[in-house]
């Protein structure tokens, strides 16, 4: 038994499928089942149920499957910590970051990051909250950049920076040529929200609740730019994050008045067990000053 055998024991069933699972692995698939049987020989127990047009998990493979996850991270954590000794600024990392920061965030950082980070190897994973918190938690990811706080125990937090919430109305809303709004003026807007999963959807929803301003249940977006397309037709009016401001006439952005108005704090998470803490300081500090450069 080797590595690569419990990679295509996990592979097959991931995708239940022997031919995508040796296509995933970039093995024929002749050579993934030989060696899936030779895992099932030598450890006296059959894994997979093979019938003629699916593959399922016995009861022992399910078991063995999990515990193979559990030893394919820990192997990964072992390579991640000898990374650490030879170049604690280098290597690999692999970095989650949510979808409503990832394209607007990404341009701004990534340059400053190679310049201060030259050795290190930024593997990026785009997923919701709660899909990269539980990566992160698992091992899978070593840090992720999202809203805070966070509230899962034994994490490092740090904020990046504010971002402020700006109404996005089409051109023809009657409040579009407004140099400002106030927070109150939202009572009994028609908001367009993205739909349930996504972090941002709960914090312009909370901030929706308490100035009386009324989803759009009509529809429900799966980003960004699907918000920006339906307020431009005139569907209704959202709450914009300022990275996201811009793209076309058709909409207009409209700062709060208030100085501390509609905000969310976007910030890099870890484990506070991780080894790499020189490396995510200086990881942090690249960001901060990509965002802080913005707009020179």
């Amino acid at each position: 038994m080797n590595l690569k055998d419990l990679k295509y024991l996990l592979a097959v069933a991931e995708h239940r499928h022997f031919g995508r699972a040796a296509e995933a692995c970039f093995i024929s698939q002749p050579t993934l089942s030989t060696q899936v049987k030779k895992l099932e020989e030598t450890l006296g127990v059959v894994l997979f149920e093979r019938g003629r047009r699916q593959v399922m998990l016995t009861a022992a493979g399910q078991s063995i499957v999990a515990q193979a996850g559990v030893v394919l991270r820990n192997v990964d954590e072992l390579v991640r910590i000898a990374d650490s000794y030879r170049d604690p600024l280098g290597g690999n990392f692999r970095l989650g970051i949510i979808p409503t920061v990832a394209p607007y965030l990404l341009p701004l950082v990534l340059a400053p990051v190679r310049r201060a980070l030259p050795n290190l190897r930024v593997q990026l994973f785009e997923g919701q909250t709660a899909n990269i918190m539980a990566q992160l938690q698992e091992g899978e990811l070593d840090a992720v950049v999202l809203a805070l706080p966070v509230h899962e125990d034994d994490m490092e937090q740090v904020p990046l920076f504010d971002e402020p919430f700006y109404f996005a109305v089409p051109a023809s809303h009657p409040k579009a040529k407004r140099k400002a709004i106030r927070e109150a003026e939202l009572d009994q807007e028609q908001v367009l929200l993205l739909e349930d999963g996504h972090c941002l959807r709960d914090q312009a929803l909370e901030i929706c609740k308490s100035r009386n301003a009324v989803e759009n249940t009509n529809f429900r977006a799966t980003s960004i730019e699907t918000l920006r397309q339906m307020v431009a037709a005139g569907v209704g009016v959202t709450l914009m994050p300022e990275l996201a401001v811009g793209g076309g006439a058709e909409v207009r952005y409209i700062p709060f008045s208030n100085r501390k108005g509609p905000h969310r704090v976007i910030g890099i998470c870890w484990r506070s067990s991780s080894p790499r803490s020189a490396l995510l300081g200086e990881l942090t500090e690249a960001l901060k000053q990509g965002v802080a450069g913005r707009g020179r």
